[in-house]
């Protein structure tokens, strides 16, 4: 990983238990920062900003308020909102935003299509990634936490799940029995991040850490269990057709080397990296069934959101410049 600015760089490598401790420090400043005017930018205006269906638009995080830029336009001019979160994703007319409480807690926030608070849960630690499922019935998260005795560094992750229709919330994964390579598998270090859901709303896949490695799991909601496919794979991204996973792959499996923004196919779980070459720390969306957006931080720690082929040709191309947490919207 490229060193931590006073805007950290966001990410997690949980095999590597003092890089987490590096990360999650210096994303403590990041998140305490006082966030600039929802209009700072330029070519920005402050306004509403909607996720109910229409014209195709990209929502992002500018300045640390929720964002919307036209899709036919990316770097064109954006909507600013008042609403801060430092992540948030949307579908299907619901949005979660993972944003501050107060100057050291955070919560999760379920929002309708006008961005108004639908549910609240406050959360441990600091905000990291987040989703929500196709049909906008799932939400997930992951937050850096602190206190996990089996951590030199004291930090680990903790990732949640909450059913919008029923109102029931998963607040950790640790809680699923596990299958590691078909055996049932018990361990006091086992973390999990970067939750990305089927379109059943049930099943999921996830990353999972333990011993050192990192693993590609499918998870089943409903039975509480989840099972390992495949090493090496962090925070996976499913396509819109259920057919592939946007990753991030780690060079020669050591996180502290960076990570190659991949794809895997679940059909012959075989991988094709992107043409994007540098280290991409970060769940990536998928903005239709061909193109991968993600964020990369400047050596100012200015974020910008970038995209790229999925199928390994082409080159990466800026997309929305100041921006981050990318969100297709459709």
């Amino acid at each position: 990983m490229t060193a931590i600015s006073t805007r950290a760089k966001i990410g997690v490598a949980v095999g590597s238990a003092v890089l987490l401790g590096v990360v999650a420090t210096g994303y403590a400043v990041l998140a305490t920062e006082p966030a600039a005017s929802p209009a700072a930018t330029a070519g920005a205006d402050t306004g509403p900003v909607t996720l109910e269906p229409g014209q195709p638009r990209l929502l992002t995080i500018t300045d640390r308020h929720v964002a919307s830029v036209a899709a036919t336009d990316p770097g064109g001019a954006r909507t600013v909102s008042d609403l801060e979160c430092l992540r948030v994703y949307a579908a299907a007319g619901t949005g979660v935003c993972l944003g501050p409480e107060n100057a050291w807690s955070y919560r999760v926030v379920v929002l309708d299509s006008a961005l108004r608070q639908q549910r609240s849960v406050a959360i441990p630690g600091l905000p990291n990634r987040a989703r929500v499922s196709a049909s906008g019935r799932m939400i997930s998260w992951t937050t850096f936490v602190g206190g996990d005795s089996y951590t030199a560094s004291g930090f680990s992750t903790r990732t949640g799940i909450l059913d919008t229709r029923s109102g029931s919330t998963v607040m950790s994964l640790e809680e699923f029995a596990v299958t590691r390579d078909g055996k049932a598998y018990r361990s006091a270090d086992v973390n999990y991040w970067g939750v990305t859901f089927t379109a059943d709303d049930n099943v999921f896949y996830a990353t999972m850490s333990t011993g050192g490695k990192r693993y590609l799991v499918r998870g089943d909601l409903a039975a509480r269990k989840v099972e390992t496919l495949k090493e090496n794979v962090e925070c996976p991204s499913l396509s819109p057709d259920g057919t592939r996973l946007a990753f991030k792959e780690a060079i020669d499996a050591d996180p502290q080397q960076g990570w190659r923004l991949s794809v895997l196919d679940l059909a012959t779980m075989r991988v094709t990296p992107t043409a994007e070459t540098r280290s991409v720390d970060d769940q990536a969306a998928w903005l239709d069934g061909a193109t991968l957006a993600y964020t990369l931080r400047q050596d100012d720690g200015r974020p910008d959101v970038f995209a790229v082929p999925a199928d390994g040709t082409g080159a990466p191309r800026l997309l929305v410049p100041n921006a981050e947490s990318p969100s297709p919207l459709t």
